[in-house]
């Protein structure tokens, strides 16, 4: 994020996990990330790995303990919810961990986030339901079940 025409990660360089997340699905994310190959400078990240049930968290731990050794030059971001530090990849992980705060002001994430998500051509598409022919939008309610 350090100019507007950055790219937004790829698809394959974001896992987000689940409590349903498989160990095949991290396997491949590790191996993506940690084989060296010719795709360039990739920035892999794990989202809410706190999130990954037991067996699956000590598999992806015994992947990445045994596939680290091919390449030292790779670049993991794994993010956790703070209150769930002591879940499994939290802990196993905790040498590295790093507290974050976002060293960039809100109003600035916005103008790159909008940047790169407004829809360049208004059409009679979904875009045009969002404000400002943003592609994507977040609808909510304080009320449940209103029909979001």
């Amino acid at each position: 994020m350090n100019s507007p025409n950055q790219p937004l990660p790829t698809f394959d360089e974001v896992l987000l996990c689940t409590p349903q997340t498989t160990a095949e699905q991290v396997g491949l994310f590790l191996r993506r990330c940690l084989i060296p190959c010719s795709g360039g400078e990739k920035i892999y990240t794990m989202l809410y790995a706190d999130e990954l049930s037991y067996d699956v968290s000590c598999r992806a731990e015994e992947l990445f303990r045994r596939l680290q050794r091919y390449n030292s030059a790779y670049r993991l971001v794994i993010l956790c919810n703070c209150e769930r530090e002591h879940s499994y990849i939290p802990s196993v992980f905790s040498q590295y961990k790093v507290h974050m705060i976002p060293q960039r002001p809100l109003a600035e994430i916005q103008r790159y986030l909008q940047h790169h998500y407004r829809v360049a051509q208004p059409s009679s598409s979904a875009a045009s339901v969002f404000k400002d022919n943003m592609c994507v939008g977040i609808v909510s309610s304080k009320r449940a079940g209103v029909g979001k």
